[in-house]
């Protein structure tokens, strides 16, 4: 029988300044949807989003592309099998368990089955830590990586990357609090959570350098290794907001009623962040696996994934390989805080 979780949330058209920094509107609690309270973010409405959670879910089918499949590597063509790393850690809607506790769901499963439909492979979902799924890739014990990873100029160093969204990251905080981020000057002494090696990290990283250099105190940046941890710190008073994913912020707080977005910042500020398929350095997926989002995104079944998962507004238009990203950050963290 299908599980649903009934939600509201808030889309957004962005334009690319808009991208940079904006403020985000919470889930609105009651039952009938409301109009966007007047603010920097145009075009907000309300939409019903009606989550699925059951494994047995129908899921949005690509459509078989023979010229994409002639295009992979020997390897992973004849084994028929695409691994995909994830990280499953209860990270909704992005990858997460369904209602079942076991069959992994979610955004990203979804699109890592649309481009493999494209060119014939089947999916294997290797469940990984964030952190192992970088060092999964680099022992091979997977193909790729589609788990909400950023684009940025150091990855590309060690990685190709083919687009598939674009990215945000959120402030997620108690509701009530008031509390708005438009900028560094606005996280100045708050305690931020972050995950350790994320694209998060270096924005605070970047936020904090501009906040010491113009005589402001910075961000104590706590570090933590999944969410769950930061929403039980966050309620205890011990954190002022965790800077995660919009996507599972968005839904975090649509089906908590526990906390809301002060605001949300483009993944690879101060540029327009984009997130990506990533696969080895010059192991041959990334071209036909962006070609094959582009074949999903000309015939419609992209944008049924993301509609499925109340992502449209994070749509990229085309699929690109290694664009621009994340500028390199000026220094390296000497030490990483302990999650508190």
């Amino acid at each position: 029988m299908p599980t649903f979780h009934t939600v509201r949330r808030r889309l957004t058209a962005l334009t690319a300044a808009a991208l940079v920094v904006s403020l985000a509107a919470c889930a609105d609690p009651s039952e009938e949807p409301r109009q966007a309270a007047d603010g920097p973010v145009a075009g907000s409405q309300v939409q019903v989003i009606k989550y699925d959670t059951s494994p047995d879910q129908p899921r949005v089918k690509g459509n078989f592309d023979p010229a994409l499949a002639a295009q992979l590597p020997e390897s992973v063509r004849r084994s028929g099998v695409l691994r995909v790393a994830a990280n499953g850690a209860g990270n909704a809607p992005l990858v997460f368990v369904a209602s079942d506790n076991r069959t992994p769901i979610g955004v990203e499963v979804d699109i890592a089955n649309l481009v493999s439909d494209v060119v014939g492979l089947r999916v294997e979902i290797v469940n990984t830590s964030w952190e192992n799924l970088f060092v999964g890739l680099d022992a091979q014990r997977s193909d790729v990586g589609i788990s909400n990873v950023g684009v940025s100029e150091e990855r590309k160093d060690k990685y190709d990357l083919a687009t598939y969204r674009l990215g945000l990251h959120a402030f997620e905080t108690a509701q009530g609090t008031g509390w708005k981020v438009n900028g560094p000057a606005d996280i100045s002494g708050k305690r931020i959570g972050v995950g350790s090696g994320t694209l998060q990290e270096q924005v605070l990283l970047n936020w904090n350098k501009q906040n010491t250099d113009a005589g402001r105190p910075a961000a104590e940046v706590l570090y933590f290794q999944n969410a769950t941890d930061s929403y039980l710190a966050i309620r205890s008073g011990r954190l002022d907001a965790y800077l995660g994913p919009n996507p599972s912020a968005t839904y975090h707080v649509a089906t908590s009623g526990q906390t809301e977005i002060a605001g949300t910042v483009s993944s690879s500020y101060p540029i327009e962040g984009k997130v990506g398929i990533i696969s080895r350095k010059g192991s041959g997926l990334a071209d036909p696996l962006s070609a094959a989002v582009n074949r999903a995104i000309a015939d419609g079944t992209y944008q049924q994934v993301l509609a499925k998962w109340g992502l449209e507004s994070e749509a990229v238009p085309r699929s690109e390989v290694n664009p621009p990203g994340l500028p390199r950050p000026s220094k390296k963290p000497s030490a990483q805080p302990t999650a508190r």
